[in-house]
């Protein structure tokens, strides 16, 4: 799938006020800046239209726009995040997506975030994970399924989310995460397993024919070479310390 737009949102002063289980310690703002800028620079040198949104006052979790939607290429599924204190930053998304897309909503008693749901060609991976319940996945593989796409649900063992552990990196090809190296739901894929000294650059995005990577995961970036894509290397320690990453800060379409 080739991307031409991205939803993107400044992270606000208060991002130290977010949820996390990082032991990292509090997040520099300025430094978050510097590094987001850096990222909205990256898909814009990817070919994407980036669209940035100002910081949610009241939200410090609300950079980290993928949990809010879901894009496919006909419909955007708006999802109800499975923390309470990030419910209130699904409508501004959902106004930022209705000039491209026909949205959906995932209602009560389903929850659902969108760093739990990884889309490979016509087929969605669902993770059931402490944010997206079963309800959520249904209601999200039923709100696709009339455009001709397949779901699998997956239980999320492991991370924060389905993609903190699995991400497409084409050429049918996934990479992942020790935990999922071997499992069945991936059977078909080849896989590329990080270490687990290096699990957090399994959070890697695929746009446009380029791999952008978090900086400092050597090893990594070596088994990715073998791709022969184009490597963008990125510092995202400061979204790192709110258990956030690269795929996290956009939404893609």
């Amino acid at each position: 799938m080739r991307y031409t737009h991205a939803i993107t949102r400044r992270p606000g002063k208060e991002m130290a006020a977010g949820i996390t289980t990082s032991m990292l310690g509090a997040p520099d703002h300025k430094n978050a800046m510097d590094q987001f800028d850096a990222y909205a620079k990256s898909l814009s040198d990817c070919g994407v239209s980036v669209t940035v949104l100002d910081p949610l006052e009241g939200y410090p979790d609300a950079h980290f726009v993928e949990d809010a939607a879901v894009v496919t290429p006909d419909v955007a599924i708006i999802t109800n995040p499975g923390a309470a204190s990030r419910k209130g930053e699904v409508p501004s998304i959902a106004s930022a997506l209705e000039p491209f897309r026909k949205t959906v909503w995932v209602r009560p008693p389903g929850t659902l975030d969108g760093g739990d749901v990884l889309m490979v060609g016509h087929h969605l991976f669902i993770g059931l994970s402490d944010r997206t319940n079963e309800n959520g996945a249904r209601q999200l593989g039923e709100a696709v399924a009339g455009f001709g796409y397949t779901w699998t649900p997956v239980p999320v063992a492991a991370g924060l989310h389905f993609k903190s552990s699995v991400n497409a990196v084409g050429n049918d090809t996934l990479l992942t995460t020790q935990t999922f190296a071997d499992h069945p739901a991936l059977a078909g894929f080849h896989r590329i397993v990080v270490s687990p000294q290096e699990e957090y650059a399994g959070n890697t995005l695929l746009v446009n024919g380029h791999l952008i990577m978090p900086a400092g995961f050597p090893d990594t970036r070596q088994k990715l070479h073998a791709l022969d894509k184009h490597i963008i290397e990125l510092d995202t320690s400061e979204f790192r310390k709110m258990d956030g990453g690269l795929t996290c800060l956009s939404l893609r379409f």
